[in-house]
């Protein structure tokens, strides 16, 4: 049999208990672990932390990431801005450099902006203060509920219900459903104020493959960047990786709201999971499509 994919699930923060920690993503691990290949195998094998820095304020598992056995990375960039130092990053570009699979994923404003420190997928985050949409008609609120929240803050929806997804055309792998009558994933957990991502400025191996829609204005914001694998300019046989609006697709808080959440969050849940939770089969099933599609 194959050996399972090994896969590392890290927030950019240390462990703080009112805040998203690694332990709000226990359903997602949940679920990973609980895949199975066709034949019944163990698909995912599961390692899941916060940030843990050593004498040098490094982390201890992403400055020397490309020498650790993890096949994926599954990053929560839930900081302010301090979330990743240089040798964090240089260890997970010499990851994706020796064929390491990324997820990087994010949420509104400034929150998670350290990856803009991050070389190639990082470009496909934008944010408020720094690295911003290149689309200066995107530099306005969205969500008009949360005041103390600026742009980008796309409102999908309330926490604890769903959004629509809109693959892009031909639809991509990771958004494939053979079980859903439309062939193609068609929810995903919503949220109040959803991160910006774009493809970067001269990247020809990555297009945006969803797309999902403000309630508030209407207009259409991006889901998911997907980047295919490629060689850089050193040799180097890129991993794949993907570039998300929010982690707020993966968190349990926006499985199942009984799960809690941080005591900063005031906006009232909403309760469509709670009434159709057949619907975040979707999600799950996308969960599954990423796992192997970053292991390439």
């Amino acid at each position: 049999m194959k050996r399972p994919i090994r896969i590392l699930l890290q927030t950019t923060i240390p462990t703080r208990e009112d805040d998203w920690h690694i332990g709000r993503f226990s359903l997602l691990a949940e679920h990973l672990s609980g895949l199975r290949d066709r034949e019944g195998h163990v698909l995912c094998e599961v390692t899941a932390r916060d940030r843990e820095t050593n004498a040098d304020g490094d982390d201890r598992v992403l400055s020397r990431l490309d020498a650790t056995r993890f096949d994926e990375l599954w990053l929560f960039a839930v900081d302010t801005g301090d979330g990743l130092t240089v040798s964090d990053c240089q260890g997970i570009t010499r990851f994706r450099q020796r064929g390491g699979g990324l997820l990087s994923t994010r949420d509104h404003e400034d929150l998670g902006s350290s990856l803009c420190t991050l070389g190639g997928v990082g470009r496909a985050h934008f944010f408020h203060s720094q690295h911003q949409d290149p689309d200066e008609t995107r530099h306005v609120r969205d969500d008009q509920e949360t005041k103390d929240i600026s742009w980008p803050n796309y409102h999908s929806g309330s926490n604890g219900d769903y959004q629509p997804v809109t693959p892009a055309r031909p639809v991509h792998e990771l958004l494939r459903h053979d079980s859903s009558p439309s062939g193609h994933i068609e929810y995903f957990p919503a949220h109040p104020h959803e991160g910006g991502v774009g493809v970067p400025e001269g990247e020809s191996h990555a297009r945006v493959v969803a797309t999902g829609t403000s309630q508030v204005t209407k207009r259409p914001f991006n889901l998911i960047v997907a980047f295919e694998q490629e060689q850089d300019g050193h040799g180097h046989q890129l991993g794949r990786a993907v570039a998300e609006s929010s982690f707020h697709h993966f968190v349990d808080y926006n499985w199942d709201t009984s799960m809690g959440c941080p005591s900063f969050v005031a906006e009232p849940p909403g309760d469509q999971v709670r009434r159709e939770p057949e619907r975040l089969e979707d999600v799950k099933t996308y969960v599954r499509n990423l796992a192997l599609w970053l292991a390439g």
